[in-house]
């Protein structure tokens, strides 16, 4: 017996079988060779698809997201012209008016230059002085002395002709030769200096009316375009929250659809573990009973035969038996290991699957956590951009309702001041400035009326 202790050590020392040694043991045809080979190849040039297909779809996506990019620069360069752009009309009317200011004072200035110039020849006719003279105007002090040149001039050059008719001092002769004050030449100047002051002022209302409108309608124009861009980013924003809606329920439906597979093939890995370890028990109560039976058969051959073996031989033959139990409970724990190591890769597939999906979920619904963020307070800036439109409206109404009510007090201290020779003739004016200012009303009352209209819009949509 001590002869044969070191069989049972060695055996028990001797490791695992390598794979080639149990394809050995299975002795697989050609065929089947063959068969596992094309089915590996095959894999390989899926795999290779697969990545090919992965490169793809990623250049793809890095050029949409650089189309993207750019289209969001270019409709921020859009957005900066078009605020410029209103920037300068608005720059523009402001010159307007201040060129429209600075033609009223020339008018002014003009008008009192022509009253001063009365004044001097009213002057210089009770001065007693008959010889025409030139007059000069500086704005400066001159450098040198000037002379006035004593000649005659004509109306052409600026000069004053001697009245027919008058005596020395400009005064009136009557039929008998006596000379008379000219009271009615100078209502008669008066007169054309408030006509050139009425001519004045029609001319600056026309021009105050005419940039108000322009004014009007360029307000009316930069409100339309505001208003189609608003609309197409609305749509634009519509569009896109349905398709991220959209994704996001074709993300929840594949995670739902990974979770499930995932629990699925966990209860099944679970059932195939309990399915082995009854496998296992069964084997080794097999392995038990054969035991015994061994035992119990070689007594039994051992009474029948009625000979006694000897020790040697009865160890052998349980050697040989132990080995051959041995060999097929390998070949069963190979087959379940390989079966155990396979369903763990699969799990660890469907898990990183998950993962990933999960990650694709969350990052998903921070971006539209963001962009909703973004459209949110970008229509509140734009709700902030349209009430301050809406008082830049109420103010420029307010302004224009103010030139026109000192215009026609202006107006109305004209006709006030003339004389009773040009009655009518002032009269014709008045109503011709009334009707024309009657219109003007009407139409600062239409404005008024699409304003308050715009206003009801405004609130509706907001």
């Amino acid at each position: 017996m001590a002869a044969f202790s070191p069989e049972p050590e060695k055996r028990h020392e001797s490791p695992l079988p390598t794979v080639n040694e149990r394809l050995g043991h299975l002795k697989p045809s050609r065929e089947l060779l063959e068969y596992y080979r094309r089915k590996i190849a095959e894999y390989d040039g899926e795999y290779e698809e697969m990545v090919r297909k992965l490169e793809l779809y990623k250049c793809t996506y890095e050029e949409q997201h650089k189309t993207q990019w750019e289209l969001r620069q270019r409709e921020e360069e859009i957005a900066e012209l078009q605020k410029a752009l209103s920037d300068m009309q608005v720059y523009l009317f402001q010159e307007r008016e201040h060129v429209l200011r600075l033609y009223a004072e020339n008018d002014r200035l003009k008008i009192r230059e022509l009253e001063d110039r009365k004044k001097i020849q009213h002057l210089l006719s009770l001065s007693k002085m008959t010889e025409p003279e030139i007059t000069y105007f500086h704005h400066q002090p001159p450098a040198k002395a000037i002379v006035a040149q004593h000649k005659p001039r004509d109306k052409e050059g600026g000069g004053r002709r001697p009245l027919a008719g008058r005596g020395p001092g400009g005064h009136k002769r009557d039929s008998t030769g006596n000379v008379h004050p000219a009271r009615n030449v100078a209502e008669a100047d008066d007169n054309q200096t408030l006509l050139l002051q009425i001519e004045s002022l029609q001319a600056q209302l026309e021009e105050q009316t005419k940039l108000a409108k322009e004014q009007v309608d360029a307000l009316f124009e930069d409100r339309r375009v505001h208003m189609e861009e608003q609309q197409a980013q609305r749509e634009r924003d519509a569009d896109k929250i349905k398709t991220m809606q959209e994704k996001l329920r074709k993300t929840q439906d594949l995670l739902y659809d990974s979770t499930k597979d995932f629990l699925e093939l966990k209860y099944e890995i679970r059932a195939k573990e309990r399915h082995w370890m009854v496998d296992r028990d069964r084997l080794a109560q097999e392995i038990d009973h054969l035991r015994e039976q061994l035992d119990v058969s070689g007594v039994s051959v051992l009474e029948v035969s009625g000979e006694v073996m000897e020790p040697r031989q009865v160890q052998l033959v349980a050697v040989q038996s132990l080995r051959h139990q041995l060999e097929q409970t390998q070949k069963l724990a190979e087959m379940y290991r390989e079966q155990c190591i396979g369903l763990e890769d699969e799990v660890a597939r469907i898990r990183e699957k998950t993962d990933v999906s999960e990650d694709i979920f969350k990052e998903r619904t921070e971006k539209m956590s963001k962009r909703l963020a973004l459209m949110n307070s970008r229509y509140e800036n734009l709700e902030k951009r349209r009430a301050m439109e809406v008082e830049g409206f109420k103010t420029d109404i307010k302004m224009l309702r103010d030139k026109l009510k000192n215009v026609e007090k202006q107006l109305y201290k004209v006709t006030v001041s003339m004389g009773d020779d040009y009655d009518e003739q002032v009269l014709k004016n008045v109503r011709k400035t009334a009707g024309r200012s009657k219109k003007l009303v009407g139409e600062l009352h239409n404005l008024k009326a699409k304003i308050y209209s715009l206003e009801n819009d405004v609130r509706h949509m907001g």
